[in-house]
């Protein structure tokens, strides 16, 4: 076997993590406007602050002015949950999951919703489901990126232009790494979490006009919890698109999320923010590539996910994964090298790297030498 030597650098930054991930390269607390601390989010101040993430996240992500965007309770799964639960139920729903996060959504609707007419689209782990069955004439739950699976969507053909049905995208870990096409997306949600690197408990809520028409024309036959109410008095409740939000935010966390914006337009905006997404992941594939006792648990390489790239083990050597992997984890994090990099608990074992748009490439570079070594002296006590 050869002998790997123990490498001499260590990424510069060991957090790896796929939510809450790292900060963008450069971030310091002191950055911060702490003008806030103290005040209500009521306040003049409060909701100019609000105001301002939501103008800045329309700036970057490029959404169209006609969509609506509101700050929500609870993360990306408030932002799902409030969606579904407001608007569906009106004709037949399709939920589309692949992944673990996705199955969340199906549990939603089989379990939780009385939905009399769903169809579920299930992939296994690796592969997306049968998309292509979605017709237009129903609705549509689905997530862009499958966080903990490392498969997305290449692009939305297979959603109709004229479609009836109204779609619900999960972009948690897409938005501001992978092209979302704000064409085929009614709702669309994410966190600050991810990509940005925010702090957690805030989600963002897109509304399409078309999703603004279902809130208008249809009212839910279920009970609606405080923190889901879209609508007063039959209308759209635009105060919540204006920084009016439902409950109590995190202004501190508001602040972390608009500094993080505002780096985001200092490397390009949208266009830039795909490219070092694109460019982080090309350094994780290639070493995958070149590596063979590891393989890209995505099966089709357009199908790859930027963000969260997930990996297997591909040796006969292994003969238990789940311990296999907990062991390279443990062995790299008391190294203080890379923390909280292994795969989603449900998830097959293995790896899962962030390589988002707030990771520096080089930092992923440093980290390959660490992998080899980890295999290589786990292997060798086989």
């Amino acid at each position: 076997m050869t002998i790997v030597t123990k490498p001499g650098v260590k990424p510069a930054n060991p957090c790896f993590s796929s939510g809450p991930t790292a900060k963008f390269p450069g971030w310091k607390i002191e950055d911060l406007n702490l003008d806030i601390v103290g005040r209500s989010h009521r306040s003049a101040i409060g909701k100019e602050r609000l105001k301002l993430a939501i103008d800045l996240t329309r700036e970057v992500l490029g959404v169209p002015d006609d969509y609506r965007i509101g700050i929500v309770p609870a993360s990306d799964t408030g932002a799902v949950e409030m969606a579904m639960w407001s608007m569906l139920g009106q004709r037949g729903v399709d939920v589309a999951a692949w992944e673990s996060f996705g199955q969340g959504w199906v549990t939603d609707a089989e379990k939780q919703l009385p939905l009399e007419d769903l169809r579920i689209l299930k992939g296994d782990y690796g592969q997306l489901p049968p998309l292509n069955d979605y017709t237009g004439d129903r609705d549509l739950v689905f997530t862009w990126n499958g966080t903990t699976s490392g498969v997305r969507v290449p692009n939305a053909d297979f959603i109709p232009a004229d479609r009836e049905g109204i779609t619900i995208c999960d972009a948690t870990s897409a938005a501001f790494a992978q092209k979302l096409e704000w064409d085929k997306l009614d709702v669309t949600t994410f966190s600050w979490q991810k990509v940005m690197g925010g702090e957690a408990a805030h989600g963002m809520l897109v509304l399409s006009p078309r999703a603004v028409e279902r809130l208008e024309s249809y009212t839910p036959p279920w009970p609606l919890p405080k923190i889901f109410r879209l609508t007063k008095g039959g209308k759209i409740n635009e105060g919540i698109f204006k920084g009016a939000t439902i409950n109590t935010p995190s202004m501190i966390a508001t602040e972390d999320y608009i500094l993080a914006l505002e780096w985001a337009k200092t490397v390009g905006g949208t266009q830039g923010l795909l490219d070092r997404a694109d460019e982080n992941a090309k350094v994780l594939w290639d070493w995958i590539e070149v590596t063979p006792w590891i393989k890209n648990l995505a099966q089709n390489d357009n199908e790859r996910s930027n963000t969260g790239v997930c990996m297997v083990f591909d040796d006969a050597r292994i003969s238990d994964a789940a311990a296999f992997a907990k062991s390279f984890v443990a062995l790299l994090t008391e190294e203080g090298v890379a923390l909280d990099f292994g795969s989603y608990r449900d998830a097959p074992a293995g790896l899962r790297i962030w390589a988002g748009s707030a990771i520096d490439a080089d930092n992923l570079r440093d980290l390959l030498p660490w992998l080899d070594w980890a295999f290589a002296q786990l292997i060798a006590d086989t």
